[in-house]
Parts: structure tokens; C-alpha cells; sequence
């Protein structure tokens, strides 16, 4: 059989090991050291804005700390969008709250922001007022933040952005992360850049960042013994772990060229093929990192699903996968408040996610291309 085509798999630019090895010959290896800071500040000036930044174990804890900072507590509502993954709703109940879900719009895939606002004033009308709201900039397509920043000061909802498939992505020539009060990124495995497992909260302001460091380091007090006056967690992003990180950052914006890349190579593959839609920017004003590409199939026009490419990919050891199952669809949150139409079941039920790493080869590309069209043939 023909080596397996990941859909998004690790890729290592060289340079990582150098700073791990650092960490090693200093013996710094725990949750703080040169590294850490390094990583930290690298980010800051990448993402710009005057943002801060503190690194994290992951990304859903720093979703997590940036929802306690929002004073999210027990019997809290958080409006969330619902086409994501499981990590972005998971931190809600972490706090005793009740996620409220919201439908996705066509243009990008993301939270709908009229469904948001009909969310809000329906919440408001029954006596609830949301703490948070949680936007994802889906496969690194920005979402339509100057609307959805306008709902969040006008009912003044904490906005929190999860940017964790979206470092790099930009909306007006502004980085995603950097819109909202909180900023959450990713570096998992699997992720435009990869510390293994990592993510970091992005701040507005040093204050919050030095808090989000106190709660991601058990929160101990001043003191010469152990005191705790606050509830902590284990959540600080360790020295060796940064160190790949900030080798990795060395090649950000190559990788996030061989992404968009591979997105045009999909473009070009469809591009007279009646009843499939690559996920591409609407227009000029939005710039995506494609972590991603993704397709949308209406099988009354092709003759065939995205389960069907699915598995004809899959027998040629090409992996690809359905598009997030909706959180309102999920048997976890089945008791959740849903708003909006069927936008995002449907994506669902068409969508496929195609193998995108900065790492496919030509030869890759080849193998796809060539799978796809006997299926279309």
C-alpha cells in the first residue's frame, strides 16, 4: 500500500532543536525559563496589536482561563458558536455555565451575526444576560469580527476569539486573536505550527496576562510557603516545550504559504466542476491561513456525496474528514439553547475537509488530484 496522505500532520523546520537542546544544557525544564519568555514575546510581535500573551498547556485552557477572567461563573450563559469543535464549548461547563449555540453563515462558515444578535435580544427577553460570547475563526477563515465586535460592545458581552486554527489569518489587515478581549491559539499536533500539545490566551493587557499566568500556576500567593487564597490549575506551557515553538515560529509564514497553496491546488482541481465549493475568502478584505481546505458537495449535482469521496480517499490510504458535527447536534449539549437556521447541519452533511499539510509533496498532490478525478469521472 501506498504511504498514508495525512490530512494535517507535524512539520518540523529545523530549527526547533536548537532551542530544546538550549533548555537541556541549562536544565531548564519546567513550566518557566527562557524559553517561555522568548515564545511569549515572539507571538506578541506577531500578532501585534499590543497584545499580550501567555503560554499555556493548551488551547482549551486557555479558553478556560480566559473564560474565568470574564467572570463567567455557575449558572452563567455563554454564547457560543455552534460549527466548531468540542474544545471550544467544553470550557463553558468547566465553569458550571450553560453554553447558548448559534448557526454559522455561508460566506465563511462562521457565527452568524444576525442569529447572534437574535440570540442575544432573545436571552435578554427571558431574563438571561450572556457573560461571553466565543467566536471561532473556522479552518483559518476569519469571521465577520467588526459585526460581531459591534454586538459584543453594543450589549456588553466579553468577546472572546478562538484563533486556534488561525494564526495568521487576518480580517482587514488586522491578525485574528486580537479583535476580541481574549485571544486563544494552538499548537497542537495537528495545528499551522506545533509545540506537540501548547496554546497560548492572548491578552489586551499586561494585568490579565500576569493573571492568567497566576491561575495557570496554581495560583500561589506571595508568600514563603505554599498559600492559595484562589482556586489554580496546572496550565503553564513548559520551557522545552516552548523551545519547539519558538523554532517553529522561524517558519510561520512559510508554512502558512504551502497552506494557501494547497488551497489553490484545490481551487484548480474543482474549478469546472459543477456542485463543489472550496472554502475560500469572500473577498480582499479577509485573509486566511487555510489551515484547512475544505470542500462543499451537492451530490444532485455531482452524482456523488462527501462521504463517498471520503471513502474513495480512504482506500487509497488519503486521509480526509467530514467537517465539524455542529455542537447543538451533540449528544452532550443535546439540553443546549440552539439559534439559527440549518446553516451549519448542512455543512455538515456536505462538507469534507481535505488533506491540507504544509508538508504534502508534489507527489501528494498528484495522488489526490488523480483520485478525485476518476471519482468525478
Amino acid at each position: 500500500m501506498m504511504d498514508k496522505i495525512w490530512l494535517s500532520s507535524p512539520h518540523m523546520g529545523g530549527g526547533e532543536q536548537k532551542y530544546v537542546q538550549e533548555a537541556f544544557d541549562t536544565n531548564w525544564v519546567a513550566p518557566l525559563g527562557p524559553n517561555v519568555n522568548g515564545f511569549e514575546q515572539d507571538l506578541e510581535e506577531y500578532v501585534g496589536e499590543n497584545s499580550k500573551v501567555a503560554c499555556l498547556a493548551s488551547g482549551t485552557s486557555a479558553l478556560h482561563l480566559a473564560l474565568i477572567l470574564a467572570g463567567v461563573r455557575t449558572g452563567d450563559e455563554v454564547l457560543c458558536q455552534s460549527m466548531t469543535f468540542s474544545a471550544s464549548a467544553n470550557p463553558i461547563t468547566y465553569q458550571g455555565a450553560m453554553p447558548v449555540f448559534v448557526d454559522s453563515e455561508k460566506d465563511t462558515w462562521n457565527i452568524c451575526p444576525k442569529a447572534l444578535e437574535e440570540a442575544i435580544e432573545d436571552r435578554l427577553s427571558k431574563g438571561k444576560n450572556p457573560k461571553a460570547i466565543i467566536v471561532v475563526h473556522l479552518y483559518g477563515m476569519p469571521a465577520k469580527m467588526d459585526k460581531i465586535g459591534a454586538l459584543s460592545k453594543k450589549y456588553d458581552i466579553t468577546l472572546i476569539e478562538d484563533a486556534a486554527e488561525a494564526l495568521g489569518s487576518t480580517y482587514k489587515g488586522q491578525k485574528c486573536g486580537t479583535f476580541g478581549d481574549f485571544g486563544i491559539l494552538s499548537f497542537n499536533g495537528n495545528k499551522i505550527i506545533t509545540t506537540s500539545g501548547g496554546g497560548a490566551l492572548v491578552c489586551r493587557n499586561e494585568q490579565d496576562k500576569q493573571k492568567a499566568i497566576f491561575l495557570a500556576t496554581q495560583a500561589r500567593d506571595n508568600a514563603p510557603h505554599y498559600q492559595h487564597s484562589h482556586i489554580g490549575y496546572n496550565y503553564r506551557m513548559s520551557n522545552i516545550v516552548a523551545g519547539i515553538g519558538r523554532g517553529q515560529m522561524e517558519v510561520l509564514d512559510k508554512h502558512i504559504g504551502f497552506r494557501r497553496a494547497n488551497n489553490q491546488f484545490y481551487q484548480e482541481v474543482f474549478k469546472y466542476v459543477d456542485g463543489i465549493r472550496v472554502l475560500t475568502e469572500p473577498t480582499s478584505e479577509y485573509f486566511s491561513n487555510h489551515w484547512l481546505s475544505a470542500v462543499i458537495i451537492d451530490q444532485n449535482k455531482t452524482g456523488f456525496s462527501r462521504e463517498d469521496l471520503r471513502l474513495t480517499l480512504e482506500k487509497e490510504n488519503i486521509e480526509s474528514r467530514p467537517l465539524w458535527k455542529p455542537m447543538h447536534l451533540q449528544p452532550v449539549f443535546e439540553d443546549c439553547k440552539y439559534y439559527g437556521r440549518n446553516i451549519s447541519e448542512k455543512l455538515f452533511e456536505d462538507g469534507l475537509c481535505l488533506p491540507s499539510g504544509s508538508n504534502l509533496t508534489n507527489e501528494d498532490r498528484l495522488r489526490i488530484k488523480e483520485v478525485i478525478q476518476n471519482l468525478i469521472k
